[in-house]
């Protein structure tokens, strides 16, 4: 009974979405989406969305000013603050609402919308701190995973492995969609290598993926692989 009212609150809040992408401001400016929304998007792994009522901004044209970016905005609900931080090229910035049901509402209705052109991305705003430093630590790579799966996805799948640090989706900037492969850090070279060996073919989601260390750009029997691995070293 819950399952069922929470699916229709959802399918409430999509139709809600589909409405409001019809009556945002400034429809001169602000283009219909070229892009499918991504309401989880690319997350740290114990980010909690449930209790978040702040947006990330990305990509935002330099034309657009801190008034225009909250008017934007407050097409989904009532905004308490808006902050842009200019760069040279494009700006971001971030829109802190003062319930969660209108940051999720702009995820899916504004999120790949094109501002004087530029397609802008809204996610779930959360501190950089939630991702912890692995850079010092054994990474990893995952192939074949389904479109579906996530960084929490990924994450609580290798979490089995105390010393399972950070998991990341690669994700396509142009559809917004998973590129089917990702890489997962552990703070233990042997228990990174125990996950390679134990999961290795199973199954997660739809599909069974396969382990392999991360290598910076070395060449080996998996192409694939080695390609995919310098994506994320370079």
């Amino acid at each position: 009974m819950q399952h069922q009212r929470m699916k229709q609150q959802q399918q409430a809040l999509m139709q809600q979405a589909l409405l409001q992408q019809q009556s945002l401001y400034h429809p001169g400016i602000l283009a219909p989406a070229q892009i499918e929304p991504i309401p989880s998007g690319n997350l740290p792994p114990g980010f909690d969305p449930s209790t978040c009522r702040s947006v990330y901004v990305g990509n935002i044209h330099t034309q657009v000013t801190e008034p225009l970016l909250q008017e934007v905005f407050a097409s989904t609900g009532p905004v308490e603050g808006c902050k842009l931080v200019r760069k040279d090229k494009s700006s971001y910035g971030f829109v802190h609402y003062f319930d969660r049901r209108s940051a999720a509402l702009a995820i899916l209705s504004i999120n790949g919308r094109h501002l004087f052109g530029q397609p802008i991305k809204v996610n779930w705003a959360y501190a950089s701190g939630q991702r912890e430093d692995t850079s010092g630590h054994f990474n990893i790579f995952v192939g074949d995973l389904s479109p579906e799966v996530t960084d929490a996805t990924l994450f609580a799948c290798f979490s089995v492995y105390p010393s399972c640090s950070d998991s990341r989706v690669m994700w396509d900037q142009k559809t917004g969609r998973s590129r089917g492969f990702g890489f997962v850090s552990f703070r233990n070279q042997q228990e990174a290598q125990s996950a390679i060996n134990d999961l290795s073919g199973k199954w997660l989601g739809s599909r069974q993926i396969r382990c392999n260390w991360a290598t910076k750009g070395a060449t080996g029997n998996d192409d694939k692989q080695s390609s995919d691995a310098k994506v994320w070293w370079n």
